[in-house]
């Protein structure tokens, strides 16, 4: 079952970065996904707050991370890039399944009115 899973147990913070890096896939860089987060979540959150959750979900082996080229709009900077391990997969599903285990039957009371 869902719940015997060593996967690491995350953060709703974490859970909405590691989801916009799923969703961006190779375009997944910090401030991609920080409007993503706030386009799909509403949550206005900052991108030290994005960085800083990047740094540990790397550092917890569920993202790899690689420098991309030289652009002209950044005068030249390279941009860090971001993407899900397997670790990280696993990690997420394992949330994901959880989540929605939780909230079967609960639609109708959680509609607003």
């Amino acid at each position: 079952m869902w719940f015997k899973s060593k996967a690491s147990a995350l953060g709703d913070f974490e859970q909405l970065v590691l989801f916009g890096v799923l969703r961006l896939d190779e375009d997944a860089y910090g401030a991609a996904i920080r409007q993503e987060i706030h386009a799909r979540s509403g949550r206005d959150v900052s991108i030290n707050a994005v960085y800083t959750t990047l740094d540990r979900l790397e550092a917890k082996g569920l993202l790899r991370s690689w420098v991309g080229e030289p652009t002209p709009q950044r005068g030249g900077r390279r941009r860090k890039f971001y993407a899900l391990r397997p670790a990280g997969v696993a990690a997420l599903g394992h949330a994901y399944r959880a989540f929605t285990a939780m909230a079967h039957g609960l639609e109708r009371r959680l509609e607003t009115k």
